[in-house]
């Protein structure tokens, strides 16, 4: 991984990265990046693709029945909010670019 790719990844994240702090990133993303290969390289076509994983039981062994409840409301929603107003919960702006 360059160290352009790095800052470029951290741009995305909204990241303000040292010069330090890109070298460390890039050694650890090409670590990440080589032990992804590795899993790459193992055979996997006689796995059965997953998309729920669950322990030895019935199939909705880890899962809670589905059921329709009432609505909080937006006064008991607000209620414990740090801080709210015109029935909204406020919060700072932390994204500036």
């Amino acid at each position: 991984m360059t160290e352009e790719e790095v800052r470029y990844v951290a741009d995305l994240a909204n990241l303000k990265l040292t010069d330090t702090e890109v070298s460390r990133m890039r050694a650890e993303l090409d670590e990440i990046l080589a032990h992804i290969d590795k899993l790459n390289e193992i055979d996997t076509t006689s796995i059965q693709a997953m998309a729920q994983v669950l322990y030895q039981a019935e199939d909705t062994a880890t899962l809670r029945e589905d059921r329709e409840l009432p609505c909080l409301g937006q006064k008991a929603a607000l209620e414990n909010a740090p801080l709210a107003g015109a029935g909204y919960f406020k919060v700072p702006k932390i994204i500036e670019r």
